[in-house]
Protein backbone atom coordinates (compact mmCIF):
# COMPACT_ATOMS: atom_id res chain seq x y z
CA UNK A 1 0.00 0.00 0.00
CA UNK A 2 1.48 3.17 -1.04
CA UNK A 3 -0.09 5.96 0.97
CA UNK A 4 0.63 9.49 -0.42
CA UNK A 5 0.43 12.61 1.81
CA UNK A 6 -3.48 12.38 1.12
CA UNK A 7 -3.77 9.47 3.16
CA UNK A 8 -1.30 10.71 5.48
CA UNK A 9 -2.48 14.20 6.21
CA UNK A 10 -5.86 12.62 5.79
CA UNK A 11 -5.10 10.34 9.08
CA UNK A 12 -3.97 13.41 11.12
CA UNK A 13 -7.28 15.18 10.27
CA UNK A 14 -9.65 12.47 11.94
CA UNK A 15 -7.15 12.22 14.43
CA UNK A 16 -7.13 15.35 15.32
CA UNK A 17 -11.05 16.00 14.70
CA UNK A 18 -11.34 12.88 17.15
CA UNK A 19 -9.18 13.43 20.17
CA UNK A 20 -10.89 17.41 19.81
CA UNK A 21 -14.28 16.11 19.98
CA UNK A 22 -13.64 13.73 22.47
CA UNK A 23 -12.35 16.03 24.88
CA UNK A 24 -14.25 19.33 24.06
CA UNK A 25 -17.24 17.77 22.33
CA UNK A 26 -17.58 20.53 19.86
CA UNK A 27 -17.12 20.62 16.33
CA UNK A 28 -13.74 21.24 15.00
CA UNK A 29 -12.46 24.12 12.67
CA UNK A 30 -9.98 23.32 10.08
CA UNK A 31 -8.69 26.69 10.82
CA UNK A 32 -7.77 24.78 14.43
CA UNK A 33 -6.28 21.90 12.79
CA UNK A 34 -4.48 23.97 9.66
CA UNK A 35 -2.56 25.76 12.71
CA UNK A 36 -2.41 22.62 15.02
CA UNK A 37 -1.05 20.25 12.48
CA UNK A 38 0.85 22.45 10.16
CA UNK A 39 -1.24 21.85 7.35
CA UNK A 40 -2.84 24.31 4.77
CA UNK A 41 -6.31 25.09 4.89
CA UNK A 42 -6.98 24.76 1.20
CA UNK A 43 -5.30 21.34 1.36
CA UNK A 44 -7.25 20.12 4.79
CA UNK A 45 -10.51 21.85 2.37
CA UNK A 46 -9.53 18.88 -0.09
CA UNK A 47 -9.04 16.29 2.37
CA UNK A 48 -12.54 16.65 4.04
CA UNK A 49 -14.31 16.69 0.91
CA UNK A 50 -13.93 13.35 0.79
CA UNK A 51 -14.06 12.37 4.26
CA UNK A 52 -17.71 13.64 4.88
CA UNK A 53 -18.54 11.58 1.17
CA UNK A 54 -17.85 8.42 3.13
CA UNK A 55 -19.98 9.21 5.42
CA UNK A 56 -16.76 9.17 8.05
CA UNK A 57 -17.19 13.15 8.56
CA UNK A 58 -19.70 15.82 9.29
CA UNK A 59 -19.73 19.39 8.86
CA UNK A 60 -21.83 21.45 10.81
CA UNK A 61 -22.14 24.31 9.88
CA UNK A 62 -22.66 28.05 11.59
CA UNK A 63 -21.44 30.19 14.42
CA UNK A 64 -18.95 27.25 16.38
CA UNK A 65 -18.94 25.28 13.86
CA UNK A 66 -16.48 22.60 11.62
CA UNK A 67 -16.62 19.60 12.02
CA UNK A 68 -16.96 16.33 13.92
CA UNK A 69 -17.08 12.87 13.26
CA UNK A 70 -20.04 11.12 11.50
CA UNK A 71 -19.80 7.75 14.28
CA UNK A 72 -17.63 6.84 17.31
CA UNK A 73 -13.70 6.98 16.80
CA UNK A 74 -13.84 3.33 17.94
CA UNK A 75 -15.84 2.48 15.22
CA UNK A 76 -14.16 4.09 11.99
CA UNK A 77 -11.02 1.84 10.71
CA UNK A 78 -7.63 3.54 9.56
CA UNK A 79 -8.56 1.55 6.00
CA UNK A 80 -11.70 3.79 5.84
CA UNK A 81 -10.31 6.67 6.00
CA UNK A 82 -7.27 5.91 3.93
CA UNK A 83 -9.92 4.60 1.29
CA UNK A 84 -11.84 7.46 1.20
CA UNK A 85 -8.43 10.21 0.85
CA UNK A 86 -6.75 7.82 -1.57
CA UNK A 87 -9.15 5.71 -3.44
CA UNK A 88 -7.35 2.99 -5.05
CA UNK A 89 -4.45 1.87 -1.84
CA UNK A 90 -3.26 -1.23 -3.49
CA UNK A 91 0.17 -2.27 -3.38
CA UNK A 92 0.52 -2.55 -7.15
CA UNK A 93 -1.87 -1.28 -9.02
CA UNK A 94 -2.50 -3.60 -11.79
CA UNK A 95 -2.90 -6.38 -9.28
CA UNK A 96 -6.08 -5.75 -7.48
CA UNK A 97 -7.47 -9.31 -7.34
CA UNK A 98 -10.79 -8.23 -9.23
CA UNK A 99 -9.56 -6.66 -12.29
CA UNK A 100 -6.10 -7.53 -13.21
CA UNK A 101 -5.72 -4.84 -15.78
CA UNK A 102 -2.27 -5.89 -16.51
CA UNK A 103 -1.07 -7.55 -20.10
CA UNK A 104 1.23 -9.71 -18.38
CA UNK A 105 -1.16 -11.24 -16.07
CA UNK A 106 -1.86 -15.09 -17.62
CA UNK A 107 2.25 -14.98 -17.54
CA UNK A 108 2.89 -13.07 -13.79
CA UNK A 109 4.40 -15.49 -11.49
CA UNK A 110 4.26 -12.52 -8.74
CA UNK A 111 0.91 -11.68 -9.09
CA UNK A 112 -0.52 -14.39 -6.22
CA UNK A 113 2.66 -12.40 -3.97
CA UNK A 114 1.14 -9.00 -4.57
CA UNK A 115 -2.91 -10.29 -4.21
CA UNK A 116 -1.66 -11.79 -0.78
CA UNK A 117 0.38 -8.52 0.36
CA UNK A 118 -2.44 -5.93 -0.47
CA UNK A 119 -4.98 -8.65 1.71
CA UNK A 120 -1.99 -8.33 4.81
CA UNK A 121 -2.52 -4.81 4.58
CA UNK A 122 -6.16 -4.46 4.19
CA UNK A 123 -6.50 -6.61 7.10
CA UNK A 124 -3.93 -4.64 9.07
CA UNK A 125 -5.45 -1.03 8.17
CA UNK A 126 -8.86 -2.54 9.10
CA UNK A 127 -8.11 -3.96 12.41
CA UNK A 128 -6.97 -0.56 13.41
CA UNK A 129 -9.40 1.82 14.95
CA UNK A 130 -9.26 5.56 14.93
CA UNK A 131 -9.80 4.85 18.72
CA UNK A 132 -6.35 3.24 19.17
CA UNK A 133 -4.84 5.85 16.84
CA UNK A 134 -5.92 8.91 19.34
CA UNK A 135 -5.45 6.62 22.44
CA UNK A 136 -1.94 6.15 20.72
CA UNK A 137 -2.25 2.43 21.99
CA UNK A 138 0.55 -0.11 21.24
CA UNK A 139 -1.27 -1.67 18.40
CA UNK A 140 0.89 -0.37 15.72
CA UNK A 141 4.56 -2.43 17.24
CA UNK A 142 2.55 -5.61 18.31
CA UNK A 143 4.36 -7.65 16.39
CA UNK A 144 2.45 -10.97 17.67
CA UNK A 145 -0.94 -9.15 16.74
CA UNK A 146 0.06 -8.39 13.07
CA UNK A 147 1.42 -12.02 12.78
CA UNK A 148 -1.85 -13.32 14.38
CA UNK A 149 -3.92 -11.43 11.57
CA UNK A 150 -1.65 -12.72 9.23
CA UNK A 151 -1.74 -16.39 10.15
CA UNK A 152 -5.56 -16.11 10.34
CA UNK A 153 -6.12 -14.94 6.82
CA UNK A 154 -3.22 -17.40 5.44
CA UNK A 155 -5.08 -20.26 7.56
CA UNK A 156 -9.03 -19.07 6.02
CA UNK A 157 -7.17 -18.78 2.59
CA UNK A 158 -5.66 -22.51 3.00
CA UNK A 159 -8.97 -23.70 4.20
CA UNK A 160 -10.86 -22.45 1.07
Amino acid sequence: MLVTTKGRYAMRLMADVAHHFEKEGTPLSLRAVAQREGISMKYLEQLARPLVKSGLLKSVRGKGGGYVLAEPSAAIRAGDILRAAEGNVLPVSSCDGVTFDCARIADCASVKFWIGLDRVIEDYVDGVMLKDIIDEGDVFFDVDKISQIVAAKLLEEDAE
